[in-house]
């Protein structure tokens, strides 16, 4: 492990005692964050007719990256702050590999995949900053490196990259079916 993922953490982490606002607003985000981002999208979803389709295409790739996330941290098997004795855990985590951060994948693939849509950069620039939010959270509560969100953030933006290359070739391949409602054709 890194001297810079180390020292980053020790600067980023609770340490003892924790302040206790600061305790209180990460173990929220830390529990909630992900749920929060479900939100902002839900409501986009709702507000954003013309981006429905993109939006759920969006969600759909979200199962797939947590997958993928979890295999690479299974495989990597990297301990957590709180298995290592340098942290106390502040919410419940199990002790398996966490490295990337499954939270950081997602929650950066959603943002990331928003803020490459022209027409979703506000709800992406909100997704981002959830994000980010999320991940001090992880860390602060002692249950993830640093190094474990900035790879869960460069996973997440490789698959929202791919998922738009994705989305661009099937635009280009398949037929516009003009029958369909516009809200739910290829975006």
């Amino acid at each position: 492990m890194s001297d810079l993922n180390i020292t980053l953490f020790q600067w980023l982490a609770a340490g003892t005692p924790p302040a206790r606002p600061a305790l209180l607003l990460a173990t929220a985000f830390a529990l909630g964050g992900a749920w929060l981002s479900a939100g902002i999208v839900g409501l986009a979803i709702w507000k954003k007719a013309a981006d429905r389709a993109y939006l759920w295409i969006v969600l759909a790739a979200a199962g797939p990256c947590a997958m993928l996330s979890h295999a690479i941290a299974l495989r990597l098997d990297q301990p957590r702050p709180f298995v290592l004795g340098m942290a106390q855990a502040y919410i419940e985590h199990a002790g398996r590999g966490s490295l990337p951060s499954t939270h950081a994948s997602v929650m950066f693939m959603v943002a990331a995949a928003c803020l490459l849509r022209p027409s979703l950069r506000r709800v992406g620039l909100a997704l981002l900053a959830s994000a980010i939010v999320t991940g001090w959270a992880r860390i602060y509560v002692g249950v993830h490196f640093p190094l474990d969100i900035a790879a869960g953030l460069a996973l997440g933006a490789v698959l929202a990259g791919a998922l738009a290359i994705a989305v661009r070739l099937a635009r280009r391949l398949l037929p516009a079916d003009d029958a369909a409602p516009a809200t739910w054709r290829l975006p």
